[in-house]
């Protein structure tokens, strides 16, 4: 199968309040892969956005606080062209240079979605914290019983053609993005893949869900949430 072209990549980077470290993050991804590279400040109070823009990225402003709305926020504004969707955190804890190797099954005509797994890599030690893993395997599990397909994690480090991300009609504008992502890829039916990827401690500034109890809480209860919804709401 003929491979797709190297610019039909874009890369989209949510952030909030990342001015201490989206620079470096800019500064580490393979520019040469990317059609475009889409920072979505998601209602930063520092220098995000600006220092997004001088690092080079496209940078567009969603207001409203949540993950999933900054997701969607910067999926409106990809370019004409573009044909996979790499999603990637700001805060430096995944490693930008492996996103060549999340595209390559999409590229080979391989899969329709691959996510790359932190527990089938190396994370460094204290990244992944235990309510983490313990959230993530409760979540595994059920996506498990109810669909007979085995993730082994809901990190958000992934890729997706974006014929297939239109299909999933995506609405989730918090917590639940990534699993409504990965279960809706199920209902659909899209090929999907695992692979392992590295992930770190963040090189710089707060953490705003695995660090703070309360939002750990309240992202735990919305994915559990999401899954009860789309179990109920969706054919299987």
């Amino acid at each position: 199968m003929r491979k797709q072209a190297r610019s039909s990549l874009a890369l989209i980077i949510p952030a909030l309040n990342e001015a201490p470290v989206i620079a470096r993050t800019l500064a580490a991804v393979p520019k040469h892969l990317f059609a475009a590279v889409i920072v979505a400040d998601n209602g930063s109070t520092d220098d995000t956005a600006e220092t997004a823009r001088r690092a080079g990225a496209t940078v567009v402003r969603e207001p409203e606080k949540g993950y999933g709305a900054a997701c969607l926020k910067a999926i409106d504004a990809l370019p004409e062209g573009v044909d996979i969707v790499i999603f990637m955190q700001a805060d430096l804890s995944e490693d930008p240079a492996e996103a060549a190797a999340l595209a390559a099954p999409i590229i080979d005509g391989r899969a329709d979605m691959v996510l790359g797994s932190r527990v089938l890599g190396e994370a460094e030690k204290g990244a992944v914290l235990p309510h983490q893993h313990f959230g993530n395997l409760i979540a595994t599990t059920l996506i498990r019983w109810i669909y007979g397909h085995r993730y082994s994690d809901l990190g958000p480090f992934r890729a997706i053609r974006l014929d297939a991300l239109k299909r999933l009609a995506m609405r989730d504008r918090n917590y639940g993005w990534t699993v409504e992502m990965q279960v809706k890829a199920l209902q659909k039916g899209l090929r999907v893949m695992e692979i392992p990827v590295s992930y770190g401690l963040r090189k710089a500034g707060v953490n705003k869900v695995s660090g703070n109890w309360k939002a750990s809480l309240a992202a735990g209860f919305k994915i559990l949430w999401t899954l009860a919804r789309l179990a109920v709401t969706s054919p299987r």
